[in-house]
C-alpha cells in the first residue's frame, strides 16, 4: 500500500527531518515542498498496521513535527 504523508514542520528543521526520514524502511521519497505543508513523504507499506506504525513511531514522534496528514493512494 502506497501513501503520502504531509507534515507541518518547525521552521528551519526541514532539512534535518528529511535526513532522518529518507533512510527509513518503507520511505520511497521525502521532499521539502511549498504550500500548506512543509514536507511530503511517499511510503510503501505491506499493511495498514505497518503504515500506522511508521507514521506514529517514525514521523509524528519527531519533535519538529507539529501535524501530519496521511493520504492513502488508490491503485
Amino acid at each position: 500500500m502506497r501513501a503520502y504523508i504531509l507534515a507541518h514542520v518547525c521552521t528551519g528543521q526541514e532539512q534535518d527531518l528529511l535526513e532522518t526520514l529518507r533512510p527509513l524502511p518503507g520511505v520511497v521519497r521525502a521532499d521539502h515542498v511549498f504550500g500548506p505543508y512543509d514536507i511530503i513523504v511517499e511510503v510503501d507499506s505491506p499493511t495498514l498496521a505497518a503504515l500506522g506504525k511508521l507514521v506514529f513511531e517514525s514521523i509524528r514522534c519527531q519533535p519538529c513535527v507539529s501535524d501530519t496528514l496521511t493520504c492513502l493512494a488508490v491503485e
